[in-house]
């Protein structure tokens, strides 16, 4: 019963997040129809922000992609327990310092060993500065060098930290778009350092060219 109600509710609101934000999924470099394994990393402005990429994923991708999300956030609340545990079937994981060291990133690879794809966010908290993307922690990098056969996809998401700003209860209908670029991976003798900044200036890249924008992605 709890099964059947997770999956209504899993409708319900992919349903609303299209509606709400008319999501447009602009597939730049990578083909959506391939069911390869992925890590999904975003930016991160928003709570909203792993349900509007999910809401976008072809239905076989969907099933089998689970959001990376703060523990504390998601399991404070039956309602929100519930919406991380059982309709997004979310990986937990317990902030900085409150676990031993490494355990982040078992439970990811531990994830995409038995073939989970995942949507996570390097910034490692929500953007709420005039900054366009923050620096990126290390995870990704720990997370590429413990499973490199996964291809890690780039998604810009445009405009959701607009249609439900820090605070919010009620979201504001505005236009999003996620914008998925090309799979990469890292390279063999690549450092922590140099294998960030490329993954950072990959995100940035598909960041959309507004008016008055020198570059679109600075």
């Amino acid at each position: 019963m709890r099964q059947a109600l997770a999956r209504i509710c899993g409708r319900i609101i992919t349903f609303l997040a299209r509606a709400v934000t008319a999501v447009q999924p602009i597939w730049q470099g990578i083909d959506p129809g391939q069911t390869r394994q992925r890590v999904y990393f975003a930016n991160h402005a928003s709570h909203g922000d792993f349900i509007l990429i999910w809401a976008v994923l072809p239905p076989r991708a969907q099933r089998a992609t689970r959001p990376v999300a703060g523990a504390d956030y998601w399991q404070s609340g039956r309602l929100r327990r519930f919406i991380g545990t059982e309709v997004f079937d979310a990986l937990l994981i317990a902030r900085k310092g409150d676990g031993p060291p490494g355990a982040a990133i078992a439970q990811m690879a531990g994830a995409l060993d038995k073939g989970a794809s995942l949507i996570l966010f390097p910034e490692g908290t929500r953007n709420q500065t005039d900054a366009a993307l923050l620096p990126f922690r290390s995870g990704l990098y720990h997370l590429a060098r413990a499973r490199p056969q996964v291809d890690l996809v780039p998604v810009w998401i445009e405009n959701l930290n607009r249609v439900l700003p820090k605070g919010a209860v009620i979201p504001v209908p505005l236009m999003c778009k996620t914008v998925f670029g090309a799979a990469l991976r890292l390279d063999p003798d690549e450092d922590r350092d140099a294998f960030l900044a490329r993954s950072r200036a990959a995100l940035l890249a598909l960041r959309p060219v507004r008016t008055g924008d020198a570059g679109g992605a600075a």
